[in-house]
């Protein structure tokens, strides 16, 4: 029994450097630059950039809200539409005038399935509009988020944070503003839910001064 026990600390101690409980720095995951600073504060912050016009989003959404449920309770989940160019901008502003609007739970999924699945193109102002109404949604209200004085502000704070974690790419997850992975790195979409979690367990660890 002694030399199993001892043959257990050998093996955990014996652990490369930047491994965590079976994930590996510059395997699963990367430790970028500059650290961003969180928005969540005591939860560990998990953002995910991504743009409902790319399709390894719209494949990798079931993943995640499957996973939103059952993440671990220290954490929050953020959505952050990257902003890199302006096509990319129309589709951030939808995002957040479902949120200023308080319709993200019907909208979010129904427009990455309209985009992707029935191909619409919606990739302006007016047909999002008419696009919120066909789903139940006020044409105008959501128009007058689109175009409000706080959306400016909103979307110049998205492009201030793609810019902040060097985004070229989506969809890309980061745990407590430092570290990040993506399906390349982490074998592939269904293996990201693990990932994030030993991630947030990582993370919380080092916040409480644990290596």
């Amino acid at each position: 029994m002694k030399k199993w026990f001892a043959v257990v600390l050998l093996a955990l101690f014996a652990l490369p450097v930047g491994a965590f409980a079976g994930i590996t720095e510059g395997v699963e995951y990367t430790r970028i630059p500059i650290a961003v600073p969180v928005e969540t504060g005591k939860k560990i912050e998990v953002r995910e950039f991504f743009w409902y016009g790319c399709p390894h989003c719209f494949a990798l959404e079931p993943t995640l809200e499957h996973w939103v449920k059952t993440m671990p309770k220290n954490a929050q989940f953020v959505r952050t539409p990257a902003v890199l160019n302006e096509r990319w901008a129309v589709h951030a502003r939808a995002y957040y005038a479902f949120e200023m609007l308080g319709i993200t739970n019907r909208m979010h999924s129904a427009l990455f399935n309209a985009l992707h699945i029935d191909k619409k193109p919606l990739n302006d102002a007016e047909s999002l509009a008419a696009f919120v109404a066909e789903h139940g949604g006020d044409r105008k209200a959501f128009l007058d988020a689109y175009n409000s004085f706080g959306m400016q502000q909103t979307i110049s704070r998205a492009a201030e944070l793609a810019r902040a974690y060097g985004i070229d790419s989506v969809p890309v997850l980061y745990v407590d503003g430092k570290y990040m992975t993506n399906a390349s790195l982490a074998g592939g979409f269904d293996k990201i839910p693990e990932i994030l979690n030993e991630l947030i367990r990582k993370a919380a660890a080092e916040r409480n001064g644990k290596k």
